[in-house]
Formats: structure tokens, sequence, C-alpha cells
């Protein structure tokens, strides 16, 4: 059955002790506001996703020390879409809640899938037949 998806975030991911400044930083660096988090607990801050813009931007406090970039890909069918990426070669490294997958491409390179999220899908989606 065919399925869809596409490039939705780019994840800024901070230690939990600098993400106020990175927020601060990226913020006026990239030219988008601060959206107020609905949840004080949730490690993602939001920048404003401009009108016309497709890519959402979040900055992610991580327990980690490891300052990175990662990317998330929205799909509407989250199995099918890893089942594609692990014929390419990535592999599974974490199931999240019951809905995401953090998967490693063959360069080591971390991405997420999730299911659809952003408001501007399924504009750039892909549909894959396999």
């Amino acid at each position: 059955m065919p399925h869809r998806s596409r490039v939705c975030a780019v994840l800024i991911d901070c230690p939990e002790g600098q993400i106020e400044p990175a927020v601060q930083f990226w913020s006026e660096a990239l030219g988008r506001p601060v959206i107020a988090k609905t949840n004080p607990d949730s490690p993602y801050t939001n920048l404003g996703t401009p009108e016309g813009s497709e890519l959402d931007i979040f900055l992610q406090a991580i327990k980690s020390q490891e300052s990175r970039l990662h990317f998330d890909i929205e799909t509407d069918d989250v199995e099918a879409e890893v089942h594609r990426l692990e014929r390419l070669g990535a592999r599974r490294k974490q199931h999240v809640e019951n809905y995401l997958w953090i998967m490693e491409a063959p360069s080591g390179h971390i991405f997420c899938v999730v299911p659809v999220q952003s408001k501007a899908w399924p504009t750039g989606a892909i549909e894959w037949s396999e």
C-alpha cells in the first residue's frame, strides 16, 4: 500500500543547561520568534514558521552534552516509512512513546520518523509505492 513522507522539521539538540541561550541565539539568527510552550515540561521550543515555509524549526533540550542537528521525516504510515528506510540501510535505534522511531542512517546521522504533525502536510510529500 502506498504511503507518503517528507522532511518536516529541523531540530537543534542542545544540552539542557544550554537551552535558553541557544533558543535566544537561534531565534535571532534565523529571524524566527519563539513560540510560547503549551507544556512547560516539554523539551521542545518551537521557533515560529514564516508564512509560506514548509519547514519547522525546534530546539530540543537533551540530557546528553552533545550539541547536534537532526531532522524529522513525517509520514502517514510510520511503519511503512521505517521499513522503506531500513531497506536503504538505515537502522532503528529507539521507539519513543509508541509513535516515533529514532533512526540512524548508514552514515551514522540520527533522524526521526514521526507521524504527520505539521500544518504544511502534505505539501512536498513524496508518494512511495513499495
